[in-house]
């Protein structure tokens, strides 16, 4: 992952929103049985993405609105990471290509539409599937002239959408930023939660959620801590990383590390 002092920026938020299953719905599906492993709560296969007991290989399709498609150094930077968190030595990146959605913004409701008319890999046999939108419309929960903006949401175990215009949008907006900063930061964070981080279908091992932000680190410096959610936080924690030469995306805390090694991981 590339270094950089992270200075401009401060006018935007980050929100990476991470969403509960009651938010979605799901329409009857002849293949629903078929579908079944895919259709769980956040955090549920946990176990099953970070080791090799159920599954060995993991394929992650990965659908874009032409023109929003993810950057390679952040899919790299996100295969890196899941190499070194999991047990899985096999990972395999599909990518499709699916209409605009010719939408101002999405719901997570809609989001969830566009994946079950898109979607096309689920679980078979020791293959574990997961599903990444990037999208060409912002989230709905963008308030307009706000400086707090939803860049990724996940849902159920293996669904997540990234709002590429949003990503894209901020990374214009500064020289000190990439695109690919911040989609690696998103993609970490909310694959974070995926794994069940923190207490998501799951029980840490020592409490460290944050009592003001349910399901988040209260540990500094962690990527899953709360105030990644917010820009001026985010930005100077990557900034006293880059000023250290430490890479600027921040890592997995020491305690969110116990709770993945817990739930199978390295």
């Amino acid at each position: 992952m590339k270094k950089i002092a992270l200075i401009t920026l401060l006018s935007f938020g980050l929100l990476l929103s991470c969403s509960k299953d009651s938010d979605v719905t799901s329409s009857p599906d002849s293949n629903t049985n078929l579908k079944a492993g895919n259709l769980l709560t956040t955090g549920a296969s946990a176990r099953d993405l970070l080791s090799n007991d159920n599954f060995d290989k993991l394929l992650i399709e990965i659908d874009y609105v032409t023109g929003f498609a993810p950057t390679a150094g952040a899919i790299a930077n996100f295969e890196e990471f899941l190499l070194a968190r999991t047990f899985k030595q096999t990972i395999e990146f599909r990518y499709s290509a699916v209409p605009a959605t010719n939408e101002e913004s999405l719901t997570l409701q809609e989001v969830v539409d566009l994946e079950e008319e898109n979607r096309n890999e689920y679980n078979n046999g020791s293959t574990l599937a997961v599903h990444i939108f990037f999208a060409d419309a912002p989230s709905e929960g963008d308030a307009d002239n706000s400086d707090l903006v939803t860049l990724g949401a996940v849902y159920r175990n293996t669904s997540m959408v990234i709002y590429e215009s949003t990503v894209k949008q901020m990374a214009s907006s500064s020289a000190a930023i990439t695109t690919e900063e911040i989609e690696t930061a998103t993609l970490l964070h909310e694959f974070g939660h995926l794994f069940g981080l923190v207490n998501l279908s799951t029980q840490s091992v020592n409490d460290h959620e944050d009592a003001e932000a349910e399901n988040h680190c209260n540990v500094d410096g962690c990527l899953m801590r709360a105030e990644i959610q917010f820009g001026a936080s985010l930005l100077k924690q990557m900034q006293q990383n880059a000023s250290k030469g430490l890479e600027s995306v921040p890592d997995i805390g020491p305690e969110c590390l116990l709770d993945l090694q817990k739930y199978g991981g390295r």
